[in-house]
């Protein structure tokens, strides 16, 4: 169990750290320099993401003996660490945006989720090619590199938004109609889900949608939107932390009213 006198405060800036650390020694070395292979699921592995992962687990565990789930391990493993329920555990993903670190896009991020009764009391999203750290403790706020978040006020007009899209595994429907009806101003799709969620905090995005996330994919960010004063739920309205962590589809926005119009525009 985690206690409950632990200063969270205190381990975000040891998480920062490693993963800092992690990115330095492990991570950016590689870029652009390892060969790929294709997963079961099509995703792509590569020698960074497993070094990476096997140095964050040794940190993490000099910071608090927590168990670690992490993307790179086999599904029956995370579903033991998931199982543990009230009790604590780290949630990893060492590279995410392996696609773009192989490719050459600077558009990838290590993340960290301090995961109790099944939800983020503790989540850090670090961009290495960009030194930024992106970090929030439950009910402390959100920072990043130091600076709180949002960086800059959002827009109030959902016409006047930038979003985050992610088209896949939704609907030809709503797929259609955000391609050729859409309500905001420009859309980006940038291949990492940890940072998008960290630029919807930040404000460099607005609202974003997402078909179908795994736990690792939101579980540092969704905290981080969260305490930057963002709001987030399920493609079909209801609460976003459901009971599958391993698939969950996402709209989310900057604010109450901007995820309010967000929502009535794809109609949930």
């Amino acid at each position: 169990m985690i206690d409950p006198m632990i200063d969270l405060n205190l381990i975000v800036q040891q998480v920062i750290e490693a993963c800092r650390a992690v990115g330095r020694e492990e991570v950016m070395p590689r870029y652009l320099k390892v060969a790929h292979q294709r997963k079961v699921d099509g995703s792509l592995l590569t020698e960074a993401d497993v070094a990476a992962q096997k140095a964050l687990f040794q940190r993490l565990q000099e910071i608090a003996p927590f168990p670690v789930l992490g993307e790179e391990m086999t599904e029956t493993e995370q579903q033991d660490v998931w199982g543990i329920g009230d009790a604590g555990f780290w949630c990893v993903d060492p590279i995410d945006g392996t696609s773009n670190f192989v490719n050459g896009l600077p558009f990838f991020a290590i993340s960290v989720a301090l995961i109790r009764h099944h939800k983020s009391v503790l989540g850090v999203v670090y961009d290495p090619g960009a030194d930024e750290a992106f970090y929030a403790v439950e009910g402390q706020g959100a920072f990043m590199n130091g600076e709180r978040l949002p960086l800059k006020a959002p827009p109030t007009e959902l016409s006047r938004c930038m979003a985050g899209i992610e088209l896949k595994r939704i609907d030809r429907t709503l797929a259609g109609r955000l391609a050729f009806e859409h309500p905001f101003s420009s859309q980006r799709n940038l291949g990492a889900s940890t940072l998008d969620w960290c630029y919807i905090a930040a404000g460099r995005m607005h609202v974003y949608l997402h078909g179908g996330q795994k736990l690792w994919d939101y579980a540092a960010g969704c905290l981080i939107l969260k305490e930057a004063g963002g709001a987030s739920c399920a493609l079909d309205g209801s609460e976003f932390r459901g009971d599958n962590p391993w698939c969950r589809s996402v709209l989310a926005a900057l604010t109450p009213d901007l995820l309010r119009q967000w929502k009535d525009w794809v109609g949930v």
